[in-house]
């Protein structure tokens, strides 16, 4: 396994509190948020405990302003952006990962050693990416690629 870190900065995390837990209203969002212009990269659901939940996204800081107009008007104003500008991507990808356990343990673990302020995780079969704050990213990625190496 020979995995490659690819990171981005100027990251702004999107949470949108308090949606109906119902995927045609996230499409809804989606494709509005497409309409804009706007690339949205991390996306994360959290798990339905009932009529309502909390989906989190991230786009470029500079599509921010976008995108503040109008998810403070969704579902009438019930729904509550929460947003962090200013957050760096660390994604470690290897199409190998798939095959070995414990990729994701050891980059949480080193992570974890020098304190890092996650702010998102996704994950595939390939791909790590971890949401951090920029005054957390110089020491996270060389824990996390001292690990790999």
């Amino acid at each position: 396994m020979k995995p490659t870190i690819v990171v981005s900065d100027d990251i702004t995390l999107v949470t949108l509190q308090n949606i109906p837990a119902d995927i045609g209203f996230v499409s809804e969002v989606f494709e509005k948020i497409a309409e804009m212009g706007v690339d949205v990269d991390m996306i994360s659901l959290s798990p339905v405990q009932s009529s309502m939940t909390s989906l989190s996204f991230t786009i470029n800081d500079n599509d921010l302003m976008k995108i503040l107009g109008y998810t403070s008007k969704l579902n009438d104003g019930t729904v509550k952006p929460i947003v962090s500008s200013g957050n760096c991507k660390i994604s470690v990808n290897d199409p190998g990962m798939e095959h070995c356990p414990g990729v994701a343990a050891k980059v949480f673990r080193r992570a974890a050693d020098v304190g890092t302020d996650i702010r998102l995780i996704t994950t595939s079969e390939s791909q790590i990416s971890l949401l951090v704050t920029k005054s957390d990213f110089d020491s996270a990625f060389s824990a996390i690629q001292n690990a790999l190496d």
